[in-house]
């Protein structure tokens, strides 16, 4: 196996690992910080794989942070308010 294509499927297996990290949170801050960390990390490593330097890495683990970033947004549950029959908002998840 060629060494890009280690380091790339490496790269996945680690995000993976980590983004059960993200899953107890509904915050869309925080999601987009999780996924952008794990982007950036992500693209750090393909990158350097790559283009084997020091500016393929951080052009790696910038595209990968607001790649994560704009996921982390994108798949953030929405929730909407309803009321109860007197009048108590509660969220629920919207359809």
């Amino acid at each position: 196996m060629s060494r890009v294509r280690f380091c790339a499927v490496a790269a996945v297996f680690v995000s993976l690992a980590l983004s059960g990290c993200a899953s107890n949170t509904d915050s869309q801050r925080d999601r987009m910080l999780i996924g952008g960390g794990l982007g950036a990390a992500t693209g750090a490593v393909v990158g350097a794989a790559a283009g084997s330097t020091a500016g393929a890495a951080l052009a790696g683990a910038a595209i990968g942070a607001v790649g994560g970033g704009l996921i982390g947004i994108v798949t953030t549950p929405r929730n909407c308010i309803a009321h109860d029959k007197d009048g108590t908002p509660y969220q629920v998840h919207c359809p």
